[in-house]
């Protein structure tokens, strides 16, 4: 399975790929919200792990532009913002799934297989 992985920070994104590798995923890592509509434009995605904190926009209006480009496409956001308030407000916004930084890595594998 492919999978766009959006996170900015380097160590757990470079982590994150490799883990996911090693358990078959294809992943496709950009660090910046900015990136992933032309992503999206380019490769046939699976799924989306989004990270809210980016450098250059809110996750947030990154998965409001995954919606409006109506790409049909899972997104989990994966987030160190976990408050009640940020959850409801992701999964109200489009989110299929939310899960809080730090989280482990066999939870993420079970999220992603369902």
């Amino acid at each position: 399975m492919r999978l766009l992985l959006v996170e900015d920070d380097k160590l757990l994104g470079q982590s994150m790929v490799a883990s996911l590798s090693r358990h078959g995923y294809t992943v496709d890592w950009v660090e910046k919200g900015s990136g992933v509509t032309s992503a999206l434009k380019t490769e046939a995605f699976k799924i989306v792990i989004l990270d809210l904190t980016l450098p250059d926009m809110d996750g947030l209006e990154v998965l409001r532009n995954i919606r409006k480009g109506r790409f049909k496409l899972p997104v989990m956001i994966l987030t160190a913002r976990d408050d009640i308030r940020d959850r409801v407000q992701g999964l109200d916004g489009g989110a299929d799934d939310y899960l809080g930084k730090p989280f482990a890595l066999e939870e993420l594998l079970a999220r992603l297989r369902v």
